[in-house]
């Protein structure tokens, strides 16, 4: 096997993918963080969500698109999804061990040390709050903290947030969600709300004025996307891959789906006015 970490050069983009536009929220930290590195993002929206696929079948896509970047000269990798995390990253750090690769990873830790009284709601997906990586976890900072983590399937959320619906209407049916998931949590006495799917900082407003209506208390919303923006500066520090070109840096998208609605989620999401392209994997 090659050696990535000797063919790669410091003016190589970097790749990020994600079931669909979730992971946009990602993306944002990173373009933060490292605004003079080139940027390649797969939505792979013809076969979202992950949550309701098999484990195998989230393992097959995230090697199939982490090949086509590689292809694309991808010096890094950022899995910009909490279900392929935990499905598929330890393959892909099997497949490509030379590679820096960041996940994300529902903020558990950071939400014990944020929380006041302990008691934290963990919002996911389905699939994502029965793996295995995520209940270790919750088992491993509960018996460091003391912390108690109630989780919370947001089933349907994450698609009505790939349609651009975020909730900015109270009467909407992103508000309804909203509201059946949130109030039970608020009801129980939790003071931390954990955003365990990249889609869901995109409701946070929602998800805020939500809160407001059941409590006059300080609940923390908890997103790890600037956490990993950070891991990747390490890594890419780490093994001297910044990119210190001063010319413009380069975004392109790629879809498995609709180009029109991925052009339409980077505006509407991001404001930006990327290429787009059509992908086949």
């Amino acid at each position: 096997m090659t050696s990535i970490a000797s063919t790669a050069r410091p003016d190589a983009p970097i790749g990020v993918f994600d079931s669909g536009v979730g992971g946009l929220s990602v993306l944002r930290h990173v373009r933060a963080q490292l605004p003079q590195e080139d940027l390649m993002y797969v939505a792979d929206s013809a076969y979202a969500p992950y949550g309701d696929k098999t484990e195998q079948q989230v393992i097959d896509r995230s090697l199939a698109i982490t090949a086509f970047l590689l292809q694309q000269g991808a010096k890094a990798l950022v899995v910009a999804c909490n279900t392929a995390t935990i499905a598929a990253i330890k393959a892909l750090r099997a497949r490509y061990p030379d590679l820096p690769i960041v996940g994300v990873e529902p903020g558990l830790k950071p939400a014990a040390a944020i929380s006041h009284n302990g008691k934290i709601a963990v919002l996911a997906t389905e699939r994502a709050l029965r793996g295995d990586k995520l209940l270790a976890l919750r088992e491993q900072v509960s018996a460091a903290t003391g912390a108690t983590f109630i989780l919370q399937p947001c089933i349907g959320l994450a698609d009505r947030i790939e349609q651009c619906a975020l909730g900015n209407d109270p009467t909407d049916a992103t508000s309804a969600m909203l509201e059946r998931y949130i109030a039970p949590m608020l009801a129980l006495g939790v003071d931390t709300l954990v955003l365990g799917c990249t889609h869901y900082p995109f409701v946070q407003h929602a998800i805020a004025r939500t809160v407001r209506a059941h409590t006059q208390e300080q609940i923390t919303l908890v997103d790890t996307g600037d956490a990993v923006a950070r891991q990747l500066t390490r890594l890419l520090d780490a093994a001297s891959l910044r990119r210190i070109n001063n010319d413009a840096p380069r975004l392109q998208g790629y879809t498995t789906a609709s180009v029109d609605a991925l052009a339409k989620a980077f505006a509407g999401l991001l404001d930006l006015q990327p290429p787009v392209t059509h992908l086949d994997v």
